[in-house]
């Protein structure tokens, strides 16, 4: 896997993510997916990372094995207003119009924080994830949901805003999960454990 992009062969619409990246702030973990239909899944930085400008250094950080549907959108904090000013107009950006100082460039927005994806997530059709937020391992996104708040682990949820519409599991189970961090071992070890991984028997991984 480590070089390859192309998870199935005669399958060009689905890429490993992490071997299509080229921005040093987007990190992507070992098999995690994205799959396109409408665009090249090749260019998930420049069509579903937005306003990830340089000047604030903001970070997209996903796990491993998550699976991102197509046209899932990230947006980050250059995409945001001030509302603590008196107008949303961004003046600082048009720093050279008004007589400012490039430097308070980033004043024009409000800064909420990196976006961080945990381990088999799953991001469904033209989800948004809003910039500062949090998605715990296992959890699941509904299609078209719009996250703005961090979501728990092994948690789904839907809607504008995105809501909790229940947990995967007990509250035993995901504790358990979240201990065995199976998305961490050996490749081979996931290997010999696909089939219980797959019933969901936790007593019978090996």
């Amino acid at each position: 896997m480590p070089e390859k992009i192309y998870p199935r062969s005669k399958d060009t619409r689905t890429v490993y993510l992490k071997n299509v990246i080229t921005n040093h702030n987007i990190v992507v973990g070992d098999y995690t997916i994205y799959n396109d239909f409408a665009r090249e899944p090749k260019d998930f930085e420049k069509n579903n990372v937005l306003y990830q400008y340089p000047v604030n250094q903001d970070k997209l950080l996903i796990g491993k094995f998550c699976s991102i549907a197509c046209g899932a959108k990230f947006i980050f904090n250059s995409a945001n207003h001030a509302l603590s000013s008196l107008s949303t107009y961004p003046f600082p950006i048009f720093f050279e119009e008004w007589g400012l100082d490039v430097k308070d460039i980033r004043k024009a927005w409000d800064n909420k924080g990196d976006i961080i994806v945990g381990n088999d997530v799953w991001i469904g059709y033209e989800a948004v994830i809003m910039a500062g937020v949090t998605i715990g391992d296992g959890a699941v996104i509904g299609t078209r949901a719009l996250v703005t708040k961090d979501v728990p682990p092994y948690t789904i949820v839907g809607g504008i805003p995105a809501k909790e519409i229940r947990k995967r599991f007990d509250e035993d189970t995901i504790s358990k999960l979240l201990q065995v961090k199976w998305w961490d071992w050996p490749v081979e070890k996931i290997a010999e454990n696909i089939q219980v991984i797959q019933t969901g028997n936790l007593e019978k991984i090996k």
